[in-house]
């Protein structure tokens, strides 16, 4: 998924960055949700139908082409994930260390032990409703990540990933196994490129969707803390019915 190479290649076969939604690039459309036309929210339809699971679901999050936002993204689906008795993991390939909050719910302080338990020479911290761990942006990284995904199953998984990874995560024996991926893109100027990268995921039997408006700040914000409510201004239903085959947290 080279960026500028494959851009430039879709140019070359003759793939308009200007057509009106939806807009076909071979077997894949990019079409907007019935029902999401002011959210901005586009996806890849599915092959057939899906039964997702309420738990257990590993969601790759990436950004595509120069597209900011993707870690309050992934931030924002893991908030959505976590529930009572189930806390999410959020990994962070290649981020910053993170710092427990002053108040993180019992199952993040559950899983943050657990985390710790099997990988000790990393800091998972609880934050707010979510467990938080930061892995290095290499193979051993990544394996480590496929670890801590396995230590949280049974509950929503988000992995975050730069661009320059996606493919290696997706390629080495013991990386997290996806179930579904999230892109952070601006179509307006990498539709063909985006077409290209979900036609990939798809190919490897993943559900797509793509986000096309960054977060606000605060919702950022708020839910890189592990405490992102459902009128905070996250990512909307349709998406998040997308990927984990429910709405917002019930």
């Amino acid at each position: 998924m080279r960026g500028a190479s494959r851009a430039e290649a879709a140019s070359r076969a003759g793939v308009s960055t200007e057509a009106e939604i939806p807009t076909s690039f071979g077997p894949v459309v990019l079409g907007r949700f019935p029902d999401a036309a002011r959210d901005g929210v586009f996806g890849a339809p599915a092959a057939a139908p899906f039964k997702a699971p309420r738990h257990g679901t590993v969601v790759l999050v990436t950004s595509v082409g120069g597209a900011e936002g993707s870690r309050g993204a992934a931030a924002a689906l893991s908030c959505t994930g976590s529930r009572i008795e189930t806390a999410a993991l959020l990994v962070d390939v290649g981020g910053r260390v993170p710092r427990p909050t002053l108040i993180a719910s019992a199952s993040a302080h559950r899983l943050e032990e657990r985390l710790a338990a099997r990988l000790p020479t990393l800091r998972p911290a609880a934050r707010g409703e979510v467990c938080h761990l930061s892995v290095a942006a290499d193979g051993d990284g990544l394996a480590a990540a496929g670890t801590a995904v396995t230590v949280a199953r049974g509950g929503l998984a988000v992995v975050h990933v730069a661009p320059e990874l996606l493919q290696p995560l997706l390629d080495l024996p013991g990386a997290p196994r996806p179930d579904a991926a999230l892109l952070r893109a601006d179509l307006e100027g990498d539709r063909p490129l985006v077409a290209l990268v979900v036609g990939d995921l798809r190919g490897r039997g993943l559900r797509v969707a793509v986000l096309k408006r960054r977060l606000g700040w605060v919702a950022e914000r708020r839910a890189g803390f592990g405490a992102l409510g459902n009128d905070s201004g996250g990512l909307p239903e349709p998406l998040l019915r997308r990927l984990l085959g429910v709405g917002a947290r019930g």
